[in-house]
């Protein structure tokens, strides 16, 4: 499903204009957005959870150069399923 398909699908129910349901989405988006990005994590109960996880630093190689670089530590965004969602679908 993309995101036009989504804002269809919640106007449609809703009953309230694809146009206010677009800005709705997308506000919804850039706040989830600015929160990880200021290093919060964001808990929607019963849908799910988008964390920052750490990746630890490590030594990488290049192949081709013979040489090995070391990837500092970094986060990066992840969502998990509550055990709500996933549990329905998972069996």
């Amino acid at each position: 499903m993309t995101k036009a398909e989504l804002v269809s699908e919640v106007a449609i129910k809703t009953g309230f204009t694809r146009k206010d349901v677009m800005a709705v989405v997308e506000t919804s988006m850039d706040v989830i957005k600015a929160t990880m990005l200021g290093g919060e994590n964001v808990y929607l109960r019963g849908f799910g959870s988008f964390i920052n996880k750490t990746r630890r630093q490590k030594i990488a190689r290049n192949i081709k150069q013979q040489t090995s670089i070391i990837v500092p530590e970094h986060k990066i965004p992840a969502f998990k399923a509550s055990k709500d969602f996933s549990g329905k679908y998972i069996k």
